[in-house]
């Protein structure tokens, strides 16, 4: 009887706890961005700017512990976070999120949708990769390639191994590090089967970035699958392009093709994965898109050094496009995840 009273006088007085304090919002899909272009208070490029402007995501909410402000859709229950870009800010900004007392993410879809380069084996500028594994590029032991013996193909040396690429490779998750992460797979393969025939944007520019490539990669952007490897380096050339085709062969056991090089996906399926031991997050919904902004190798001709100074001082020239197609492609995923959410929540999707 005391409690009773003492609630209905702080109610009477205005001091009852608020409802949304008592009550996290329920967030049924985060878009994850890792970079945004804003100058003077004004957005005016960037993998938020589309789910800004599109969508739209209007409610603004600070967070501290993050890098940039979050956006919500309140009546779709869609979040969307900014991390900053590299595996450290990443996994910093994933975090806080996840444990951030504003939400509850426990049944939460997760959608990185970033730019990054592609391999021209693979695919072409503008095109956008739904990735099955995320591998990183970071976690290993290094030789400078002077160093090394004249036999070895790269310097890079899996952690407890002797020699590149020594088999059997090591567990891709385990107490020592975590270096490939799969993905649910029926769920990758759902949002690939719903979004394949999406059109994506072709101009001039892309035809002419395209032209002294062969294959896959001399073909108008389409939608496919494929791995993206991470490295906090910015990484250039035939030879690290060769690299980063074995690696992600040899720590995903021969399943997985190297796509798409980026850098924040290995930190975010890291703070992703400890917050699912907390019950915070699903790691089996979470999905990783990233759509192409250039090549990893130069064309035909053109050193590597040449191509590094080449994007330093332009920046990668398919951005644009890039952008386009990667919310031309994720917003219907999303869209479906939380309007379905009657099914969603408690269903996955392929499952």
């Amino acid at each position: 009887m005391r409690l009773w009273l003492a609630v209905a006088l702080f109610a009477l007085l205005g001091l009852a706890p608020s409802a949304a304090a008592a009550r996290p919002i329920e967030v049924r899909v985060v878009i994850v961005a890792t970079w945004e272009a804003e100058a003077g208070g004004h957005d005016f490029q960037g993998e938020l700017h589309a789910w800004r402007t599109q969508w739209p995501l209007t409610v603004s909410m600070p967070f501290a512990a993050g890098y940039h402000d979050l956006l919500l859709d309140p009546k779709r229950h869609v979040l969307a976070v900014v991390t900053g870009m590299a595996t450290a800010r990443a996994a910093a900004s994933i975090m806080a999120l996840g444990l951030d007392p504003r939400f509850d993410l426990s049944h939460a879809y997760w959608i990185v949708a970033g730019t990054a380069g592609v391999d021209p084996k693979v695919a072409s500028a503008g095109s956008v990769a739904w990735s099955r594994w995320v591998v990183d590029g970071d976690l290993a032991q290094e030789l400078d390639p002077r160093d090394a013996p004249p036999d070895w193909p790269t310097g890079i040396v899996p952690y407890d191994r002797t020699t590149p690429y020594q088999t059997p490779a090591p567990p891709g998750l385990s107490r020592t590090a975590n270096v490939a992460f799969p993905l649910n797979p029926k769920l990758v393969d759902w949002a690939f089967a719903r979004s394949k025939a999406t059109p994506l944007p072709d101009d001039a520019l892309l035809a002419k970035l395209r032209a002294p490539y062969a294959g896959e990669g001399a073909r108008p952007p389409f939608v496919l699958e494929g791995e993206g490897l991470m490295s906090a380096r910015n990484w250039y050339g035939q030879k690290l392009n060769d690299w980063a085709e074995r690696w992600v062969s040899y720590w995903t056991d021969g399943a997985g093709v190297f796509a798409m090089s980026a850098e924040e996906d290995s930190g975010i399926l890291q703070a992703l994965t400890q917050l699912g031991r907390a019950g915070r997050a699903k790691p089996d919904r979470v999905l990783v898109l990233r759509a192409a902004s250039d090549y990893t190798v130069p064309p035909p001709g053109e050193s590597a050094a040449e191509f590094l100074a080449k994007e330093t001082k332009g920046g990668f020239p398919a951005t644009p496009e890039a952008l386009t197609g990667l919310y031309a492609v994720a917003a219907p995923v999303a869209r479906f995840l939380a309007d379905d959410w009657a099914r969603t929540r408690d269903t996955v999707p392929g499952s």
